[in-house]
């Protein structure tokens, strides 16, 4: 298991992978080198098709597709999924990226520029550097941010618009990352970095509208079959395959489906906090029971959460304030441990069909009083109920200087709120939390964490041809009156229980005012009032104090505001972030 990284310059390019802690591979002569690196991951490479190079994490969901449309002379019937991939862009260019379907993260080296290529959703994650510019510009591009900062040519410290939408929306939305002066290449594009230090960035897929005024019927019988392929493809050949179960429709969809369509065994497995934590056990049982899987629950006690906490965010290459993290791992440590090379979630059903985020913002819309999508962008930021609104009082004096003069964050979100490709509010808000949340939180966070088990985590509902179609869909089948996912609902309604169907989301619900207020009391008073985050100051000490000690509202949110504030703190600390 590896990650990759790569350099374009005039200046040994060699040795600047080398300084990445990056093996060199072979290359052809000039400005480009590439190399692999220590680490959990996928790349191989490199990959050659004429006097075109390439080195990637990349693995194919269609490829019997990519060889049929390539030819027989076009792709050898024993190429990698890498090389496969290297074949389609040289034949095709961004059409032929644009035909694959998979998760991918791909650096090209060809002619005298570096082509860095990203899959159609973000299942993995791919960040370049600048330093220098004209004829001393040097870039470097890895899919491991650690690589880049140890990168001597990057002058890098805190960036800190990026701490202010990291406590806003518990990730990092966009082309930022923590760390100044690497950025993010984001999902479906193809950018291009030249020797003169300039870059071009492309678009070789994104979600479009689509009016299909077909009868729910056919919309419902179409998304089903597409459900059915997505699922196939991502089944391992001749092994047993896991399944993460929540309980909830989406696992439960994609449960139901490996089961039919799996030649081997399905395991499932769901996770519980103890016996005085709220649970959904009864319904991860009742499916697991109908679909005839080997069902594991298991027990993540606060202890573990605790102990592992820090571990499971140095696995991350930008935070996420999640408190499945330590969950999530666990879960993956399960799946590995039983011989499994594969394991299914049902991740994508609220971004693509239209979860629970979106009711919220269309009552807003019916009754705010301004207009514009500065307003709309202001509601969906509140929506998120972290730490927005309280920034004026938990950032310093100092900190808060600094940003006055920064885009607001609201600038991640416009593009995608504004009219444009997509002229329906609920498609609008669809392809905004697909862009931002899909992309990077929940798909960052799958894949670093199922990587560092040696582990594929997969995602049947964010196949790319699944959401092509949930945008053909009429959004009044996404959300029928306040029946959210309706449309998904129906398409499944046969293969579970009603119970299962019919049921509302309410999501796992994670104790962690429980965790703060017991195992990781002691952490996270040591870490948050302690001398490294008095010395970073970017926290005022006495409204830490105050939410340590649960001051403040009739109805308090502090657990949640301090997870995010305490796994900001333990990312920071990792990689050894300063002020």
């Amino acid at each position: 298991m590896s990650r990759w990284c790569a350099s374009l310059t005039a200046d040994d390019p060699v040795g600047q992978v080398a300084a990445m802690d990056g093996r060199p591979v072979r290359t052809r002569e000039g400005r480009h080198a590439l190399g692999l690196l220590d680490g959990p991951g996928a790349a191989t490479g490199p990959y050659r098709v004429g006097d075109v190079y390439a080195i990637g994490e990349v693995t194919l969901h269609n490829a019997p597709e990519l060889r049929s449309r390539l030819g027989a002379d076009g792709a050898p019937g024993d190429c990698s999924d890498g090389e496969l991939l290297l074949r389609a862009y040289v034949r095709f260019g961004a059409a032929g990226l644009a035909a694959a379907d998979g998760m991918f993260a791909l650096a090209i080296a060809e002619r005298d520029e570096l082509v860095l290529v990203r899959d159609h959703m973000g299942a993995r994650t791919l960040f370049h550097a600048l330093a220098g510019t004209g004829e001393g510009a040097a870039w470097a591009a890895s899919t491991s941010l650690r690589a880049l900062q140890r990168w001597p040519a990057l002058d890098t410290g805190l960036h800190l618009p990026a701490v202010r939408s990291f406590l806003t929306f518990a990730y990092l939305p966009g082309r930022e990352t923590l760390l100044r002066g690497i950025h993010e290449v984001l999902p479906g594009r193809c950018v291009r970095l030249k020797p003169d230090g300039t870059s071009v960035e492309e678009t070789y897929w994104e979600p479009a509208e689509v009016a299909d005024e077909r009868p729910a019927a056919e919309h419902a019988r179409e998304l089903r079959e597409l459900l059915e392929s997505a699922t196939a493809r991502r089944l391992p050949a001749a092994e047993p395959v896991g399944v993460l179960l929540s309980g909830g429709v989406d696992s439960s969809l994609v449960t139901a489906l490996a089961a039919k369509l799996h030649d081997q065994a399905v395991r499932s497995y769901s996770i519980s906090f103890g016996d005085d934590a709220p649970n959904e056990l009864a319904y991860s049982g009742l499916v697991a029971t109908h679909c005839h899987t080997e069902h594991q629950v298991l027990t993540v006690p606060g202890a573990a959460v605790a102990a592992r906490l820090p571990e499971t965010v140095a696995l991350l290459d930008s935070p996420v304030g999640d408190p499945l993290t330590v969950p999530n791992l666990m879960l993956a440590e399960a799946v590995a441990a039983d011989g499994m090379s594969v394991v299914l979630n049902g991740e994508g059903g609220d971004p693509v069909f239209g979860g629970p985020k979106n009711l919220p913002m269309l009552i807003h819309e019916l009754h705010r009083d301004e207009a514009g999508v500065d307003s709309r962008a202001r509601a969906y930021v509140d929506s998120y109920r972290k730490c927005h609104g309280d920034l004026p009082v938990l950032l310093t004096p100092g900190v808060l200087a600094e940003l006055a003069d920064a885009p607001p964050v609201t600038d991640l979100l416009t593009p995608y709120l504004a009219q444009g490709q997509m002229t329906s509010l609920l498609n609008q808000l669809l392809h905004t939390n697909l862009r931002t949340k899909g992309a990077h939180h929940i798909l960052t966070k799958v894949e670093r964490i199922t990587a560092s088990q040696g582990l594929e985590g997969r995602a049947p509902l964010f196949d790319r041809a699944v959401v092509d179609h949930a945008f053909r869909v009429p959004p009044r089948l996404k959300l029928a009156g306040t029946s959210e996912k309706w449309i998904l609902k129906e398409a499944v309604r046969d293969l579970l229980p009603a119970t299962i169907v019919d049921r509302p989301k309410s999501g796992m619900r994670v104790p962690v005012q429980q965790w703060l207020d017991g195992p990781l009391r002691e952490l996270g008073h040591d870490l948050l009032l302690g001398g490294s985050a008095r010395a970073r100051g970017l926290f005022r000490q006495d409204t830490i104090r105050s939410w340590l000690r649960r001051e403040g509202t009739l109805l308090p949110r502090q657990g949640g505001k301090l997870w995010l504030v305490l796994t900001l703190e333990l990312w920071l600390r990792s990689f050894e972030v300063g002020a």
